[in-house]
């Protein structure tokens, strides 16, 4: 079940307002501080529609549209490990997608940053359910590390660290 997602749309748009507001009066209101304060809300709005997308595709089982959003060289650090793009995908990409479909839960991203063509985004989660006849209820937490080849091309995950512990209420 996938769970859902919550206060992306309300975040982006607050950051939006947040940075006209601070960057027009700025320089007394110049077209140039508002396109670069659109700018960057539109490229935070594209990073956190790049890890809404990555979500998905792993709560549908979706494996290639997974595979297509890490980059050639990415690295996904998860369970005490470090692996490689070809590594993750031959080891945990099929149990994570299996956990994912079996448990539901909460996502919520927390932060988006964008320095020029890299950018990261941080999130939290709550996970409730049954897997395999054991009992989860985790808390977890996500980095994700982007980067694009130019301006209008799409954001790759280029790091990916996931980390969890169990929760006691």
């Amino acid at each position: 079940m996938r769970p859902a997602v919550t206060g992306v749309a309300a975040a982006l748009a607050a950051t939006a307002l947040i940075l006209t507001a601070a960057l027009v009066p700025a320089v007394a209101a110049s077209k140039s501080a508002t396109l670069v304060a659109v700018t960057m809300a539109s490229d935070s709005a594209f990073v956190a529609a790049t890890v809404d997308r990555f979500h998905a595709a792993i709560y549908a089982g979706d494996s290639a549209t997974v595979l297509a959003m890490l980059a050639p060289d990415a690295i996904v650090l998860e369970s005490g490990d470090v692996e490689t793009r070809a590594e993750y995908r031959s080891h945990h990409l099929p149990a994570d997608i299996e956990y994912a479909r079996a448990i539901s839960g909460t996502h919520r991203l927390v932060s988006v940053v964008v320095h020029g063509d890299a950018a990261w985004a941080s999130s939290t989660s709550i996970s409730q359910g049954r897997m395999k006849d054991r009992p989860i209820n985790s808390a977890g937490a996500e980095l994700m590390v982007l980067s694009r080849q130019a301006r209008k091309s799409p954001w790759q995950i280029r790091a990916l660290h996931w980390s969890s512990h169990r929760r006691t209420s």
